[in-house]
This record gives structure tokens, sequence and C-alpha cells, in this order.
């Protein structure tokens, strides 16, 4: 059998294949009220469809673990108990459907408060359901976004606060991974790297500093998270910064920090910390970057990045690129990607009782 369709077990979790939803913003919840931030009927819909086309596991967009974390104001959240019985429905499901419900946790830093990108994504104010973002150091994104305001110590602490209440709320709602989201230009992944961290203190400066808040949110998550149930980190390998910046090398040696501090898999991307880079983009661009951190350190890695065509997943599970692929954009052209990709490669998935014509 295809080893894209063999179980894979992280502590005391099996995901029944390698096939992964990786996180992608709906924005789509509302943006104000007593159900902001909580998923609806379209989140539902989506991550349904997805679990009924046979995929292992499905992480959820990007959830807020504050108001001001969310990158727009139309993104879910998980910093009340309203959000945590909304998700427990999509839960319920997709756990009925053999996926196993995974939430990615993050907090948009001071690339927050922007608009739908159909709607040009343009950075929000107050009148349009804004707010002034948060960032290590007072050093706007780009030319177009505000300047953010820089956390003070006490700001930081409580942001790392939020994580373990969110991480907490998400295990109430029935997910069984927590995703650490580290990658993307967002609060953790501006912390990580000298391009947007400026600071002097002890979270700046030397890369201990520099890596300091995110081991302490993942600390913190891992407290509350159960032990037998896994622990994921999202990062940027590279900032594609030439002589700056994050880099392929600090990967490496942060993923074993990550080990060291429970973490159980490397989910593998790059970029979104830098504007206006070079990025030279094409099928499976970002896969040796997962390669490397499999072959030089301890943990788990999912690959990700332009991964559409079923022999392409397979074979970069058969070389040992990778433990999961994590598929974006093809799911979202279709949302049964595992089964057509089980069909082909003579693997297989779950198949609803209602959908028997279809196998």
């Amino acid at each position: 059998m295809s080893a894209l369709f063999e179980p894979i077990t992280l502590r005391e979790v099996t995901i029944p294949n390698r096939v992964w939803m990786t996180p992608m913003c709906q924005y789509s919840a509302e943006p104000e009220g007593p159900l902001t931030g909580a998923p609806h009927d379209w989140h539902f819909a989506h991550y349904a469809a997805r679990a009924t086309g046979g995929t292992g596991l499905i992480l959820t967009e990007a959830t807020a673990v504050a108001p001001e974390g969310r990158i727009s104001p139309y993104d879910l959240g998980l910093w009340n108990d309203t959000q945590l019985e909304a998700f427990r429905r999509i839960t319920r499901f997709l756990t009925a459907q053999g996926t196993v419900p995974g939430i990615q946790l993050g907090h948009g830093g001071r690339k927050a408060s922007t608009d739908r990108p159909w709607k040009g994504g343009a950075p929000l104010g107050p009148d349009a359901h804004g707010w002034q973002p948060l960032a290590p150091s007072a050093v706007a994104f780009d030319a177009r976004h505000p300047v953010p305001a820089a956390l003070t110590l006490d700001q930081i602490a409580e942001v790392t606060d939020r994580f373990a209440a969110a991480a907490r709320r998400a295990l109430a709602a029935g997910f069984e991974v927590v995703e650490v989201h580290g990658a993307h230009g967002y609060l953790i992944n501006e912390f990580l790297s000298p391009h947007s961290n400026h600071r002097t203190d002890a979270y700046g400066g030397s890369y201990e500093n520099r890596t300091r808040f995110a081991l302490e949110v993942v600390d913190a998550v891992r407290e509350v998270w159960p032990a037998d149930k896994p622990v994921f980190f999202r990062i940027s390998a590279t900032d594609w910064l030439e002589g700056s910046g994050w880099t392929p090398d600090d990967t490496v040696r942060f993923a074993h920090d990550l080990h060291a501090h429970g973490v159980d898999l490397l989910d593998v991307s790059t970029g979104g910390n830098a504007a206006g880079v070079s990025i030279p983009t094409g099928p499976g661009y970002q896969v040796p970057f997962a390669a490397r951190v499999k072959a030089e350190t301890p943990l788990s890695v999912g690959a990700v990045g332009m991964i559409t065509e079923a022999g392409q997943a397979q074979k970069i599970l058969a070389n040992g690129e990778a433990d999961a692929v994590l598929l974006g954009r093809e799911l979202l052209r279709n949302p049964s990607w595992a089964r057509q990709a089980a069909r082909e490669l003579g693997g297989k998935v779950r198949v609803p009782d209602q959908y028997h014509r279809s196998v």
C-alpha cells in the first residue's frame, strides 16, 4: 500500500492517513457581536466536506487566542466559551467520519487587523472593525501597514497565558491535535526573526532571546495539553532574505529546542515575515526545508507548499522527506483529493456509507 495511506501515531493519537489539510483562513466569521470569532454553517460545511473526502487530519484556520490576535476581524477565535461550543459541532462530525480534528492557535501580531483578501487585504482602522496591531517591536510590516505597538513584558506574559487558555478550550471542544502558529510573519515568527525583532531586553537580540517567547508559548500549551496528545509547531523555515532574517540553519537548531520542549511535529512552511522578497515558487518548493529537518532532527515533519499530485505526494513520503503532506489550495479545488489519490495509488481511505456508490 502507498505510504500516503498508512496510519501514523503521534503520542497516542492515530491519524488514519498522511493526507492532511493545512490551515487556511476563510475570513467568514462575524466581526462583532455575541458570535464574534465563532465558527458557523460555512465553517462546518467547509471542514465536513474534506472529512467526507477522506482527509486524515484537518487543521482549522489560524484561530486567534485573543480578539486583537485575529489576522482579520472575520477570523475564528477561541478566547471564550461561545466559540468553544460552536467548535464542538465541527469536531463531533470530523471524528464521526474518522478524521482527526486539529486546531491551529495563533496571534496575528503586526499583520493583524486587515481586510479580507478579496476586498484587497488592506489594514483596517477602528471605523472598520479594526484595531492597533501588537508586535515585538514598533516596526511596520511594510509601508502600507501601520506601526504596531511594541509589547510590554506584562503583555508578553498575557499573550502566553492566552495561548494556554485557548488550548484548554480546544481540548474541551474535542480537538485531538493542537498546532502553535509560529510562521508567516505573525507574532511568534516576528519574535523569532531579527528582521522584525529589534528588542534589547530578554526577548530580543541573541538567538536564545528571540526564541524565548515561542518556547514559553509551547511550554504553556504543553502544560495544559494532555500528555497523550500531540503538539505541532508551524514554522517559516526561512525569511527568504539574503544575509539577514531567520534562516534554515536557525530552523534546524530550533527544531531540536522544540523537541526538547515537547513538540511532536514541525509543520514546515516558509516566508511571510518580510515584504517584497523574491520566493522561487514551484511544485514542492518548500519540501527541501522539511526534508532537512527530517534528516537532521528527531522531530516528525509535515511538508507543505504546491503539493497537488498524488504521485508527487507519494514520492515525498517514499523518499523520507516528510512524515505527512499538508494540502491547501488543492483541497479547496477538490475536497475529495484523498479518495481520488487512493484510487490512483491503490490505497484506501474511509468512505461514508452514504457515498458507497462512489467506491
